[in-house]
């Protein structure tokens, strides 16, 4: 199985590229029939839904021609990449970007932004119109020098009010905007006249938000507010948890409310973190298309494979080894954030206090235009880049079915009637975790005030809600070159 599967792949890969993109009609852009084939022959080698996209199939065209006539269909490369993702309902969150040095910057936390995160909702169910609450203001941005802060209301941009149909026109398409400020009165959204002009600068966000320690009840709490899962500051991380460590806590409340995600190898060591009893043991299993699958059950099992580790790098990590955790969870909470979630259940007590998550369980790589669709000998003709959904992910139980969201073990969600500051012991879902570790609080508290049904966040907006592997395993890239 081993020879043949590494040389039907092998085969398959040469005879689409047999023939040059160049052989077409005559005046169809060179630049977008290249960005179209490897759009396709990226997909139709790793595309999770592969088999279920009759035009993604394997025999679907008998030569590169033949592909060539079905891709000049396809005037623009985004077009082309919607046309053959499955249904939307089942394939939420794959996406294709114009320039790759965007996309790689948004996976590391690096975006155009003003630093104002904020959480979007509809005024009504049967409404279109939505209105938006900031959730918090990214330190050393344009908007932490401004009169806006957490909890702050906005119906508009520039005048106009902002709809389920309009949002991503009047967020994305400007360096700077004017936000339209709102009341929030007994459940009613009501403009002030107020606003504030903002302006979008090249930002790193450190997604460790918020780190101290709690004493109370003759418990050392320790309190994480981490937004992102960013490989770029794990060793930050782990000097965080090294920190947590000397200090002597004895719990851990970790704030993943607007965590959208990222790494699967940071969730990976973040796990690590919070325990360290486990190294070596499962935390995590992928199951990609049955191509890619067979490929590595047979060449590299260990592939598919994600274990808890002691290490960042060639340095040991900072390990609490608990047995329990408190998670604060939202409905921007997605995929790494879950994994983190679903990963430690098998091992230890997890107890999710907030709303209902958003329900990520799979995962995703980047894939560019080159011979091994890495960043090597990338096509210097565009800048084209995919972040297709390859995998699905389960805990060493084999559990990953929460499309729906992870439950809550205690339900809180939050309300503009009472949000209250972050970090501090009297916020609603940190003042409830802080209650079942001391046992002072027997009953969680309801949710006060109006509730409204949740649209998006800024993260999701510009396509942060990831989680996804930094490359893919060397085995299979060598049997590409």
């Amino acid at each position: 199985m081993k020879t043949c599967f590494k040389v039907t792949l092998l085969i398959f890969l040469a005879f689409l590229t047999l023939q040059s993109c160049d052989d077409m009609d005559d005046g169809y852009p060179s630049s977008t029939i290249e960005t179209n084939d490897f759009i396709w022959k990226g997909l139709n080698l790793y595309y999770l839904w592969q088999a279920d996209v009759p035009n993604l199939a394997d025999k679907r065209f008998a030569n590169q021609a033949d592909l060539n006539s079905f891709l000049q269909q396809y005037e623009k490369p985004e077009d082309l990449f919607n046309a053959l993702r499955v249904d939307k309902s089942i394939d939420r969150f794959s996406w294709i970007v114009s320039d790759y040095l965007t996309l790689e910057g948004q996976l590391q936390g690096t975006t155009k932004n003003n630093g104002m995160e904020y959480g979007l909702y509809y005024k009504s169910a049967n409404s279109s119109v939505i209105f938006g609450f900031v959730s918090y203001i990214i330190p050393n941005s344009d908007a932490s020098t401004k009169d806006i802060k957490r909890g702050d209301i906005f119906y508009g941009v520039n005048g106009t009010q902002l709809t389920d149909k309009n949002y991503k026109d009047l967020f994305l398409n400007s360096e700077n905007y004017n936000l339209n400020l709102a009341d929030y009165n007994n459940g009613a959204i009501t403009p002030n006249g107020k606003t504030v002009s903002l302006t979008k600068t090249t930002l790193a966000e450190n997604p460790i938000f918020i780190n101290k320690v709690i004493e109370t009840g003759g418990h050392k709490i320790g309190y994480l507010m981490y937004n992102g899962f960013y490989p770029s500051y794990d060793t930050q991380l782990n000097t965080t948890f090294s920190s947590l460590k000397s200090k002597g806590v004895t719990d851990l409340v970790l704030d993943l409310r607007y965590n959208s995600g990222g790494s699967i190898e940071s969730a990976t060591r973040l796990a690590s973190m919070i325990t360290g009893q486990f190294t070596g043991k499962v935390f995590s299993k992928e199951r990609w298309n049955d191509k890619i699958n067979s490929y590595f059950e047979s060449e590299d099992p260990t592939s598919l494979i994600n274990l808890f580790t002691n290490t960042v790098g060639s340095t040991p990590l900072n390990s609490l080894n608990l047995t329990k955790v408190y998670i604060l969870t939202t409905k921007s909470t997605a995929s790494a954030s879950e994994l983190v979630i679903n990963g430690l259940k098998p091992y230890i007590t997890v107890v999710q206090i907030g709303d209902m998550t958003t329900g990520k369980n799979v995962g995703s790589i980047t894939i560019y235009d080159s011979p091994t669709f890495g960043k090597k000998n990338r096509n210097p003709n565009h800048r084209y880049a995919m972040q297709p959904i390859v995998l699905k992910i389960v805990n060493a139980d084999g559990f990953g079915d929460y499309l729906n969201g992870l439950t809550p073990t205690y339900t809180l969600k939050e309300n503009l009637a009472n949000l209250g500051e972050l970090g501090n012991s009297t916020e609603p879902l940190l003042s409830t975790a802080i209650g079942k570790i001391t046992g002072t609080a027997k009953m969680v508290k309801t949710t006060q005030g109006k509730t409204f049904p949740y649209f998006k966040d800024a993260k999701s907006i510009i396509k942060q809600n990831q989680m996804y592997i930094d490359k893919v395993p060397a085995g299979l890239l060598k049997s590409l070159e």
